[in-house]
């Protein structure tokens, strides 16, 4: 499916903000194969605990920590699935204000193709790249969209 709906521009503004790259066990496997690393070290080495999730940590400027200004995601080929998802995230696909604010931090939101168009095609890129998640308390609530994906 070719998205006509968002186009990444690589601007880094997505890896910026603390508390919110949620890894789920199996992401946390991906990423320490991906470093050559265990999970244990993985775990204690790039994430900290928050409430019953583990996310990722921010550097002192609120980037993630594997974002790197000249290189964009130093670990892309093994970005959680929350990372994959941007923009098409739970708020932005149910609430038309949600999207309009979204497009003031992501110039990649094609905005003249409009809410409804967006979320259609956001939940189709969710649902064919494995990307929708039930609700599971160790998942981005954020990608928890299975109840959308039934109605559809």
């Amino acid at each position: 499916m070719t998205l006509t709906v968002f186009d990444c521009t690589m601007c880094g503004q997505c890896c910026q903000g603390q508390g919110g790259i949620v890894v789920s066990p199996m992401e946390q496997l991906r990423l320490a194969e991906f470093l050559h690393i265990s999970v244990a070290e993985f775990c204690a080495l790039y994430t900290i605990p928050q409430g019953n999730k583990i996310i990722l940590c921010t550097r002192e400027d609120e980037y993630c920590i594997f974002f790197d200004p000249q290189k964009a995601c130093t670990v892309h080929p093994a970005k959680p699935d929350v990372c994959r998802a941007w923009p098409f995230f739970r708020g932005n696909l149910v609430d038309q204000t949600s999207w309009e604010l979204a497009q003031d931090y992501c110039s990649g939101i094609k905005a003249q193709a409009g809410h409804e168009e967006f979320a259609r095609q956001g939940l189709r890129y969710l649902v064919d790249n494995a990307l929708a998640k039930k609700n599971d308390n160790l998942e981005a609530t954020a990608l928890q969209v299975e109840d959308l994906v039934d109605k559809n």
